[in-house]
């Protein structure tokens, strides 16, 4: 785990309604948080719950369990209109989802998860916690070390282009690094970085800056000037223009911007302090 990683011990919460704000709304903006409603005397919730923190666990920081005693929290059991338990939720963003009510099996429950986690990465740019297993004696041991594979000379490929100022020859070498693996993290933020590169390249700064200035409403001069702002060192300022961007747009064109910010966290690092509290702007900007 790097700088900011949590123990997997961590990943499942028990939550009550005065931390129900900070422990599962503010950390909805960081990663998908489900929620377990229990209660001591119910006989399913003590064959759910454990499968639930045992998937926390296996799913390795994707998404966060918060567990909820009705008994002792009656309040959020009637603000979520729960009727029975054993009953689970999931707030992305800010956001209450319902997933299911009652027993459920595992297959159920893991295809829940996934699709969970699948909106929470693509349509919020939530890329989960990041675990640390050495943090804590009892958990699960830390992944071995990937052996050197057959994306690694692409990968080296792609840096050398990248670094000569082969932009494109770069970005087509990402591309064909993610389309044999999806996840690799290194591909992804390199294929950001150059395709970020590639889109300022040639352009004239003052017109950009010009044209943003002259036509607040306009999408696309809001999200050059963005690219021009991170390019520039100014973070911040690119995270800020796009964000009141959204707040000013809807539809296809609010879309168009949420994608190009998610891009943009991508260059920056999902780790990163700011790329976080822009995370947590975005979910109030949209809700």
């Amino acid at each position: 785990g790097g700088a900011g990683a949590i123990s997997p011990a961590d990943l499942v919460i028990d939550v009550d309604e005065a931390g129900f704000e900070t422990d599962v709304l503010q950390r909805s903006a960081e990663v998908p948080v489900v929620i377990d409603f229990w209660a001591e005397w119910c006989e399913p919730c003590k064959q759910l719950s454990p499968v639930l923190e045992r998937l926390a666990v296996e799913y390795n920081g994707r998404f966060l369990l918060a567990k909820v005693d009705v008994d002792a929290n009656q309040m959020l059991m009637q603000q979520f209109g729960i009727q029975g338990i054993p009953a689970v939720f999931a707030v992305v963003a800010g956001q209450a989802l319902p997933l299911f009510q009652g027993a459920a099996g595992e297959a159920q429950i893991r295809q829940t998860l996934d699709q969970l986690v699948q909106v929470g990465e693509q349509r919020f740019g939530l890329t989960g916690l990041t675990v640390d297993a050495e943090a804590d004696p009892g958990g699960v041991p830390a992944a071995p070390e990937r052996p050197a594979g057959p994306h690694d000379a692409l990968l080296e490929a792609a840096v050398q282009a990248l670094d000569s100022g082969d932009l494109s020859g770069a970005v087509q070498a990402y591309k064909n690094v993610l389309n044999e693996d999806p996840g690799n993290e290194e591909a992804k933020l390199g294929l950001a970085q150059a395709e970020l590169l590639q889109r300022v390249q040639g352009v004239d700064p003052q017109q950009v800056r010009r044209d943003a200035a002259d036509k607040p409403a306009d999408v696309q001069a809001q999200i050059a000037a963005a690219d021009l702002d991170l390019v520039g060192g100014h973070v911040e300022d690119a995270f800020g223009r796009l964000i009141e961007t959204v707040q000013r747009t809807v539809g296809d064109d609010r879309d168009t911007v949420r994608m190009r910010l998610l891009e943009l966290f991508e260059v920056v690092g999902p780790d990163d302090p700011r790329v976080i509290a822009a995370r947590r702007a975005l979910a109030r900007a949209l809700f």
